[in-house]
């Protein structure tokens, strides 16, 4: 009979686990607990000290000073390791925010299992429902590019629109199917808990909104100073405008949502958002009734009258009115939520704030 064969390794690898020293594989650092994730979508140019797109301020603000590198995303994470505050910039656009939600959520260095989500970000306004540097949160966010299309030219006779559901025979067909991603939903009490909470904020007037705002004759709620109300997002690609559009898009909203939707912002974004964090929200990673949509209106959805559509589209190409007090509205408003969650941590680490809570 042959005799055992032990190797070197083998033999020093026993050695060592007598002696209680055996060699162990380097452990994975733990996870960065995070508490908030502010969601961004654009800066202008620096992340400090120059013209604020929707990232500078709560940068600058929240002290989100350590910096991690995300390559695989359209710009790097920043975070306030103390408060548990961290904040990305998504990238503009439906493609850009679904990709960076989905690779923040899978990133191993966090821990987001329980944070708190805010989109806080500007957006067109509905001059019937509110004015710019308006505050508005949404419930329902409806999806404006899944569908089908017909040119305008070639619609059939009797259809006010080319544009209809998919799998439908015609516009705002009520035999459509269960929505598959044209229409999702926030959880509404955290939704309906922070409208009370900020509702009665005092937002910024600045310079040069009220010249704008008295161009709106016909629209009440658009010569208003800014508020906090809460209204329903639809993200589409497309950058449209103009009251032809806006009646679309309010219309879109309301057949969606069953009648219990209504438009007041317009921005691109926030169904990608959402979908990956419901996506990640399956398999653990995220709490997807913790997420909050914020929009704030920098410019209008329709022109005032005695100008056309083109021209005013044209004319916010130039810069929006109401950029710099949507930009204070979001961070003020936002910062509202943020201070009482964190203020909070030991009840709304595990216990998604409601109403009753106020």
């Amino acid at each position: 009979m042959n005799s055992p064969r032990f190797s070197v390794a083998v033999i020093l690898s026993l050695f060592l686990l007598l002696a209680g020293c055996a060699p162990q594989s380097a452990k994975e650092p733990t996870p960065i607990p995070v508490k908030f994730v502010v969601v961004t979508m654009f800066e202008i140019g620096e992340d400090e000290g120059d013209k604020a797109g929707e990232f500078q301020l709560w940068k600058e603000r929240q002290k989100l000073t350590k910096k991690f590198p995300f390559p695989n995303s359209f710009h790097d994470i920043y975070m306030n390791e103390e408060t548990g505050v961290l904040a990305i910039v998504t990238g503009i656009g439906t493609a850009y925010s679904t990709s960076a939600t989905m690779a923040l959520g899978m990133d191993p260095r966090f821990d987001l299992s329980k944070a708190y989500w805010l989109v806080a970000g500007i957006a067109g306004i509905d001059p019937e429902d509110a004015s710019i540097g308006s505050a508005a949160w949404a419930e329902y966010l409806v999806d404006g590019d899944l569908a089908h299309e017909i040119d305008a030219r070639e619609i059939p006779e009797g259809w006010e629109t080319g544009y209809f559901a998919r799998h439908t025979k015609k516009p705002y067909d009520p035999n459509k199917p269960e929505p598959t991603g044209e229409m999702l939903r926030l959880n509404p009490e955290l939704t309906e808990w922070a409208y009370q909470l900020t509702k009665d904020i005092s937002l910024p007037d600045l310079p040069g909104l009220a010249d704008t705002r008295a161009l709106y004759t016909e629209h009440p709620n658009a010569q208003k100073p800014p508020f906090v109300l809460k209204g329903d997002q639809l993200a589409a690609m497309t950058f449209w405008h103009g009251a032809i559009m806006n009646d679309w898009a309010n219309k879109w909203v309301d057949y969606w949502s069953e009648g219990k939707g209504e438009f007041v912002t317009s921005a691109m974004e926030d169904t990608g958002t959402f979908l990956s964090l419901s996506f990640l929200h399956n398999i653990g990673k995220v709490d997807k009734n913790r997420v909050m949509v914020l929009r704030t209106g920098s410019n209008y959805t329709m022109p005032p009258p005695g100008v056309t559509a083109a021209e005013s589209l044209l004319a916010e190409n130039e810069g929006y009115a109401g950029l710099d007090a949507s930009l204070e509205s979001a961070y003020i408003v936002g910062t509202a939520v943020l201070d009482k969650i964190l203020g909070n941590w030991d009840v709304y680490k595990d216990k998604v704030p409601t109403p009753a809570d106020l």
